[in-house]
């Protein structure tokens, strides 16, 4: 006699039908959702960037959150910690519309100690990456760093319009929000502008 599937594996077999609402939280089988993403999802950077930001503004947050996670998982290694940074940001605005604080502070912390660091890279001409948001300790080490132990900084988040300083003070602002004593999720500002102006 052989041994039939393990409990549950029909379960995690069968696709998932069931549909959702704009944060991503399952509805009643027959309810009426937010359309799926298509299967062709962006797969040029700037083009996902600009598919998220609909989103974003559509108010699917969690959708765009899917969309900045496949480019993350499809990202060479040197640019994976910017979008998985870009997609924890945004999962975090998925928590805090969800009026979870705790977890969209954690998500928030995450995708901040992702994307800092891009701004602190030194470039090839010597420079930093960023303007403003790198902390200052952080910053002198960047600039003080022989060359030799840092490799320069590769200007992909630049290359793809990414509106990474912009990203990081937003991050930023809603982090102080949500960390203030008796501060509650929920009420969200706009979501952030991933793109840099004349990119989008």
């Amino acid at each position: 006699m052989t041994a039939g599937p393990p409990p549950g594996a029909a379960r995690r077999l069968r696709p998932t039908a069931r549909p959702r609402d704009a944060l991503g939280r399952p509805l009643p089988h027959g309810a009426a959702g937010v359309p799926p993403l298509p299967d062709d999802l962006p797969a040029s950077p700037r083009a996902t960037l600009r598919a998220a930001q609909d989103l974003l503004d559509a108010g699917l947050y969690f959708q765009a959150h899917e969309v900045l996670e496949q480019a993350w998982k499809a990202a060479p290694a040197a640019e994976r910690g910017l979008w998985r940074g870009l997609t924890q940001v945004v999962v975090g605005l998925v928590h805090a519309a969800r009026g979870n604080t705790r977890g969209a502070t954690a998500l928030l912390r995450r995708g901040l100690t992702e994307l800092v660091p891009h701004l602190c890279e030194p470039t090839a001409d010597g420079g930093l990456a960023g303007d403003g948001p790198c902390p200052g300790h952080a910053r002198r080490e960047a600039l003080d760093s022989p060359t030799g132990d840092r490799q320069p900084a590769p200007d992909g988040w630049r290359a793809h319009g990414v509106n990474l300083p912009g990203v990081v003070r937003w991050a930023e602002d809603l982090l102080r929000r949500l960390e203030k004593p008796g501060a509650q999720a929920g009420g969200v500002p706009p979501p952030p502008r991933l793109v840099t102006q004349g990119h989008d």
